[in-house]
C-alpha cells in the first residue's frame, strides 16, 4: 500500500454504486449514489491522548465497513480511488 494514514486516520476503498435501477435501467455515474461502504485498505496507530497513550483502534485492514457519506478525503493513488476518514467517520463494521 502506497499510503500510510497517520493518527486515527483510515484508508477505505469505497465499493462501486450500483450499476442498474431496481427497475433495471442502466445508470450513469452522476446519477449514482455516492458510495458509504467499502473495505479498510490501512489503518494508523491511533490517536494520542492526554497521558501520552495511544488509543487503539476500532477497525482492521480487510474489514468492511460504512462510513459518513461525506466523510474524508478523496484520492487516487496509483489509479485506484480510496477514501481517508477519521475513525470517528466509521458508523459499523459489516459482517
Amino acid at each position: 500500500m502506497a499510503i500510510r494514514p497517520l493518527g486515527d486516520k483510515v484508508v477505505v476503498k469505497a465499493t462501486e454504486g450500483e450499476e442498474k435501477s431496481p427497475g433495471g435501467i442502466i445508470l450513469p455515474d452522476t446519477a449514482k449514489k455516492k458510495p458509504q461502504e467499502g473495505v479498510v485498505v490501512a489503518v494508523g496507530p491511533g490517536r494520542i491522548l492526554d497521558n501520552g497513550e495511544r488509543a487503539p483502534m476500532n477497525v482492521k485492514e480487510g474489514q468492511k465497513v460504512i462510513f459518513a457519506k461525506y466523510g474524508g478525503t478523496e484520492v487516487t493513488v496509483d489509479g485506484e480511488d480510496y477514501v481517508i476518514l477519521d475513525q470517528d467517520s466509521i458508523y459499523a463494521i459489516r459482517e
